[in-house]
């Protein structure tokens, strides 16, 4: 299968990230995962699912409790770097709905500091249903914004100028000494589903059933490495089985 027409389009940037034209303009999918879209000068970022590791406590399953503090810790590098005057937060922000009450207080600060001098945009998800009820910020089901749709759930079917999270996507891509698995951007020019940003979220692979029909053609895969990001073709991700 020949690469998708769309891929001259895809530039790689010094900044190891990648451009392309979404919607209205440029947007340029970034090494850890976030999504920055520059005449908006929005930093879109998703499923960071905050206190994942203290919802498993909860219910007897042990994990080192610093998921939240390493995923603000990459977002607040993000926002040094680029100076955003918005920051989408585009659902599962928090893991669950009783999150927000066993964030430490520091961490509360933390989200609130966010806001000062820009926009903080709180697109709810299904694990967040209700957003934030002491943290600054305006809650919505879905923004539009350079042209562009953002929402948490994609929605099924071929959606051109939607920008959507939730699944989690990641790619197993096949290579001579085996193979190796990263969270990935899936994308065919037209639509784009961000990787999920938190440290403990998951993936899943973007071969699984849950993509089939999302795409009007075979997208492209942006691959997260620890400084850039690699623009991977269709024929060369693997299932997890395979």
């Amino acid at each position: 299968m020949s690469a998708p027409p769309f891929a001259w389009k895809f530039a790689a940037q010094a900044c190891g990230s990648i451009a392309l034209p979404l919607g209205e303009g440029a947007a340029r999918m970034r090494p850890s995962g976030a999504l920055w879209l520059e005449a908006a000068r929005a930093l879109c970022v998703a499923d960071l699912h905050l206190e994942k590791g203290s919802a498993y406590a909860v219910r007897g399953q042990m994990l080192p409790p610093y998921d939240t503090r390493e995923t603000l810790s990459r977002l607040e590098a993000e926002v040094a770097a680029l100076d955003p005057a918005m920051i989408v937060l585009m659902g599962d922000t928090f893991h669950d709905r009783a999150a927000e009450t066993r964030l430490p207080l520091d961490d509360a600060g933390r989200l609130a500091a966010l806001a000062r001098g820009r926009d903080l945009i709180w697109i709810v998800g299904n694990h967040d249903a209700d957003g934030p009820r002491s943290l600054p910020g305006a809650v919505v089901g879905e923004i539009v914004l350079q042209g562009l749709t953002l929402r948490h759930e994609p929605l099924p079917g071929a959606r051109p100028g939607e920008i959507a999270g939730h699944l989690h996507p990641a790619a197993k891509v096949r290579a001579a000494g085996g193979s190796v698995r990263r969270r990935c951007f899936i994308t065919d020019g037209e639509r784009a589903i961000l990787p999920a940003f938190g440290a403990y979220a998951g993936g899943l692979n973007v071969r699984d059933a849950a993509f089939v029909g999302l795409f009007a053609r075979n997208p492209l895969v942006a691959a997260l490495g620890k400084t850039r990001v690699h623009a991977i073709g269709w024929r060369s991700l693997a299932t997890d089985r395979g």
